[in-house]
């Protein structure tokens, strides 16, 4: 390519390998509810069921079994959440290849730990389902940079990721449905660790060592091939100036075979994750596309933003449908809930990654994106409390706590008015100037970059 640039091919090859990886490994825990299933066949923690049958289920009591794959969970996703913040300061302090060696490095050990582990060992759930969520979320946190190579496409690839991250936790029913044909657990996680050499390949060929900037600048090139590595990248950041959860998924059990059924039907919903999120991409970036020239600098931002409050919308009425589908006690409604659990879940995480891309400075995304996973986070540390609530003093009735939960939803609402409200700001500020505005900090036109 002239210039030694990366071309069309390698862009794409970027594109879709990471699509790959994020829809094949970075959001397994999420598919939690089919590897409990196997758990539960294997006899993990099976000495917390109480020889006394439950009431009217003539079965032994395992509630407390139940309580502990809830726990695995809930500690799982914490960090899933939690520790993008301190991770998203390591992405932007050392860049994609440090980020993604560390995030290998935890991926691989929580593979191995699950294949090691015994009924006997089953407290190695913990640090494994921990590490496999700090691992993936690093994973994705690096290729949503990708979205960069592609311009006005930026933010429906952003979207497409956190879509495939949303799918990923169906190869957690791949491994129920392997288990069920004979292949045995330990095999199965030995080859999920010995595919880190994708992993390890893609940061070596497919990925920059430090960050690919936005705006693109003219003949840039990443990845070991090419020469100086990043120089290119380096020469167009010292031109800039100084600046830039989950629900549980614990399903009614009125018999083994009926449990497999709903949980098969939510693991193959989330397939369709990568199918949703572009939909939200697709609202942020509409002003983009037929418009001769397109808007640049203030214009653009503005543009920009102003997308963003009907995604917020969009997102919020979403995840409130979902919250009232999820309180409603026939169990056939709960195929909704799985259809609007991946509607939401696509267009909440992709929306508010696309909009941290569009609202703030490129160099604070890592930091910024980490604040908000840790925050919910500690959201979804309150999962296990509202388990124990339910099962205890509720008497396993989860009306009341669905319906604190359709309450606090609403609140969210506050959001998009409050974007909507900075948006005529902005506009009230150009509209005085009489001319736009310069880009915001950090952000060059592409103007600019061919100086």
């Amino acid at each position: 390519m002239a210039g030694g640039g990366a071309g069309l091919a390698k862009r794409l090859g970027t594109l879709l390998s990471g699509l790959l990886e994020c829809g094949a490994f970075c959001g397994v825990i999420f598919g939690w509810a089919s590897l409990v299933f196997v758990l539960k066949e294997l006899h993990y923690f099976a000495d917390l069921c109480h020889n006394a049958t439950a009431e009217h289920s003539g079965l032994p009591d395992c509630s407390r079994q139940d309580e502990q794959f809830s726990l695995v969970f809930t500690i799982g996703s914490f960090m899933n959440n939690f520790m993008t913040f301190p991770m998203g300061f390591i992405f932007d302090r050392f860049g994609t290849a440090v980020a993604r060696l560390i995030a290998i490095s935890l991926y691989t050990g929580g593979t191995l730990l699950v294949a090691f582990s015994t009924p006997g060992l089953a407290v190695l759930l913990f640090p494994a389902m921990s590490m496999l969520s700090v691992g993936g979320i690093l994973l994705i946190l690096t290729n949503m940079q990708v979205g960069n190579l592609f311009g006005k496409y930026r933010s429906i690839i952003i979207t497409l990721y956190n879509g495939a991250f949303d799918s990923s936790s169906a190869i957690f029913l791949i491994v129920k449905v392997l288990y069920e044909r004979g292949l045995s657990l330990r095999s199965m996680f030995l080859f999920l660790a010995a595919c880190s050499a994708w992993h390890l390949l893609r940061t070596l060929f497919l990925m920059p060592r430090r960050r690919i900037p936005y705006p693109l600048p003219p003949a840039y090139d990443y990845g070991l091939r090419c020469p100086g590595w990043s120089q290119s990248y380096r020469t167009y950041e010292e031109k800039r100036p100084v600046e830039e959860g989950g629900a549980d998924e614990t399903l009614p059990e009125p018999s083994a075979a009926r449990v497999s059924t709903y949980t098969n039907a939510f693991a193959f919903t989330q397939l369709c994750g990568v199918l949703c999120a572009p939909w939200n991409g697709l609202i942020l970036d509409w002003h983009k596309r037929g418009r001769s020239p397109r808007p640049d600098g203030a214009l653009g931002a503005l543009a920009d933003l102003r997308a963003s409050v009907l995604s917020l919308v969009v997102t919020v009425a979403q995840c409130l449908l979902f919250s009232v589908c999820a309180a409603v006690p026939v169990l056939p409604v709960q195929f909704a809930t799985f259809v609007l659990q991946v509607l939401s879940r696509s267009f909440l995480y992709g929306g508010n990654a696309a909009f941290l891309a569009i609202a703030f400075p490129a160099q604070h995304f890592g930091k910024l994106y980490g604040l908000a996973m840790a925050l919910s986070a500690l959201v979804a540390l309150l999962q296990y409390p509202c388990v124990a609530l339910v099962q205890g003093p509720l008497g396993g009735d989860p009306f009341y706590v669905n319906l604190g939960m359709i309450a606090v939803v609403l609140v969210a609402f506050v959001s998009p008015v409050v974007v909507a409200r900075e948006c005529r700001r902005r506009a009230q500020e150009l509209g005085a100037a009489g001319t736009p505005l310069a880009a915001p900090p950090g952000a060059e036109t592409p103007a600019e970059t061919t100086h």
